[in-house]
């Protein structure tokens, strides 16, 4: 950038990029201020709806921007002469800005939609490969801390309950801050005899789902922890219900298979830099992400890989690891935990649906609460790679079976449309892998995860283990997506009695079977499991083999009656 002063127009259209920037995040706080009226009134409706709304807004903003650029310059919008010129004044615009990144992803996604962008344009976008922008932020987060004395640490608390108000009352006040002062004190015996000697929280108050989350850390003498207050207003009223201090629990809590918290922060860059404070080994575009920052959390999550994969130039993509998809070609770079998900061109039997539906499904996971069970997709466009990068069997399998997704132009290989998601362990693999008390609890957990995604209204069609992964905790979620529905959809049937011999002999149903028609009784085979482990999870998850339980969860989303699921275990859960 030179010093030279900016031409009139291009200035006007950097300042009108900036002011759609800002109406975006105006309309995104809004949004998620309404988080708070929905948890002080229980309306888990309201809030399911307003999460899916949030979402789409970005796009809906940019829409609207593009509109207005296109009426500010008429057909010199296109010129990427003048577009040289708008970096240069946007640029000047956001020295300064806490939140500078924020606004140039805003930028790229206008330009890139201006001029079709495949790959990237350096010239036109903002590219920063070779940094880390979150470092040079400096602005310490708002935050009230609290010293906490060793002979009444139940003080302090009842301090944290009083500043963190809600237009409801806390059912009992004292005893939730006795709860959560004796919980601290357990969970971090192995500092001291007095572990606790202060606590410091975000002013901001994070809402999903049915909960509210104090979000911060507590100190020792000499070493610090996150600190997670989790609060529920249900018919018992408003209450402390769990206590997270582990980096394995919190981390969970921020997990890629979790939807999006709303939390009104002012600004969300400085709040970043906090939360990697607590959670040292989480990428930062996974923070961004969570925090409903979407767009920005795929700027940070292609800053990173690339300048990885630039990094290891002698590395290639190959195929990831796990049974291939009928639906999916997938690949990886081993030395990094991403895999790239490819629509196929054409699908094996038994799989009848057409690509759009594939499309659709993905697009609707990413408007689900997804329960800690469904792994965040994120769909990118015109990726491009170096030929000579990709694993020789793995690019003829591309060019051949995912032709529609993948160009090979000189020394490159653009792809149209991947999905891009976190690389865990497939559970067949793992289940080979492990020994038998790992692959019981792995078992258990995958029944878990059924459950818990059916009390969510989300059914995942193929309940084959190949389809599920096993994160570093030993946590199942699912990752296949192509025939994934809502229960709600279904239609859940007994298993007819046969009429004869020769009925029960059949390889084939002698009833009709509709198109939606589910038979959870018959659920054993498909689930693929060995013997030993399938009769582990008919005994202690029975209820996923009855129609009944399957119906009576249809009966409750009719009348938008959820049941409840807690991101933690009942351990965490406080007296």
């Amino acid at each position: 950038m030179t010093d030279a002063p900016v031409p009139e127009l291009p200035l006007r259209i950097a300042r009108a990029v900036r002011d759609g920037f800002e109406d975006y995040h105006a309309r995104f706080a809004a949004l998620t201020q309404r988080a708070r009226l929905r948890f002080e009134q229980q309306d888990w409706a309201g809030a399911r709806q307003d999460a899916v709304e949030r979402i789409a807004l970005y796009d809906q903003c940019i829409a609207g921007s593009l509109d207005v650029l296109r009426r500010l310059a008429g057909d010199a919008i296109g010129e990427r002469t003048l577009w040289l010129q708008v970096h240069a004044g946007y640029t000047l615009l956001l020295q300064g800005l806490i939140d500078a990144e924020l606004y140039k992803t805003f930028y790229n996604t206008l330009a890139r939609r201006l001029f079709a962008t495949r790959g990237v344009d350096p010239a036109v976008e903002f590219i920063a490969f070779d940094i880390e922008p979150s470092d040079a932020i400096t602005h310490p987060v708002a935050r009230h801390t609290y010293a906490v004395s060793p002979t009444r640490p139940v003080e302090a608390l009842q301090r944290v309950l009083a500043d963190y108000r809600f237009k409801v009352p806390y059912a009992h006040q004292l005893r939730c801050a006795a709860a959560i002062a004796v919980r601290l004190q357990d969970d971090l015996a192995h500092w001291g005899d007095t572990p606790v000697r202060s606590i410091e929280l975000l002013d901001t108050v994070f809402y999903r789902e049915r909960r509210a989350y104090l979000v911060g850390r507590v100190f020792g003498e000499h070493r610090f922890s996150p600190c997670v207050i989790a609060l529920v207003n249900d018919a018992r009223g408003l209450r402390a219900d769990a206590v997270l201090t582990r980096r394995r629990d919190v981390a969970h809590l921020f997990g890629v298979s979790r939807s999006y918290f709303h939390a009104d922060l002012a600004t969300v860059g400085d709040a970043v830099v906090f939360l990697r404070s607590l959670l040292p080994g989480k990428p930062i575009d996974e923070i961004y992400t969570v925090l409903g920052r979407a767009k920005q959390g795929k700027t940070e999550r292609y800053r990173t890989f690339f300048r990885h994969f630039t990094e290891q130039a002698s590395e290639r993509l190959v195929r990831a690891e796990g049974t291939p998809g009928m639906v999916m070609a997938v690949f990886t770079l081993p030395s990094y935990p991403l895999v790239f998900k490819l629509i196929r061109d054409r699908f094996a039997w038994p799989k009848a649906m057409s690509r759009a539906q594939v499309e659709d499904k993905y697009a609707l996971v990413f408007t689900l609460d997804r329960v800690g069970r469904l792994l965040d997709a994120q769909p990118y466009r015109f990726l491009r790679f170096p030929r000579a990068r990709f694993d020789p069997s793995l690019l003829e399998e591309l060019q051949q079976q995912c032709a529609q997704s993948v160009r090979v132009a000189g020394d490159e290989v653009e792809i149209s449309l991947c999905y891009v998601q976190r690389r865990f362990r497939p559970l067949n693999l793992y289940l080979r892998e492990q020994g038998s008390e790992a692959v019981r609890a792995a078992v258990l957990d995958y029944a878990q995860a059924i459950t818990d995604m059916a009390c969510n209204n989300i059914f995942p069609g193929d309940m084959l283990p190949k389809n599920f992964g096993v994160s570093r905790h030993g946590r199942a979620v699912f990752y296949d997506y192509d025939e994934l529905c809502r229960v709600s959809d279904c239609v859940f049937r007994s298993w007819p009695a046969p009429r004869t011999p020769e009925d029960l002999l059949a390889d084939e149903p002698w009833f009709h079977v509709g198109p939606q028609d589910v038979f959870p009784e018959r659920f054993g085979p498909f689930m693929g499991l060995p013997a030993t482990e399938l009769a582990a999870v008919r005994e202690h998850y029975r209820h996923l083999f009855d129609p009944a339980w399957w119906q009576g969860l249809q009966q409750r989303f009719a009348a938008d009656d959820y049941p409840d699921t807690p991101p933690y275990t009942a351990s965490h859960r406080l007296a």
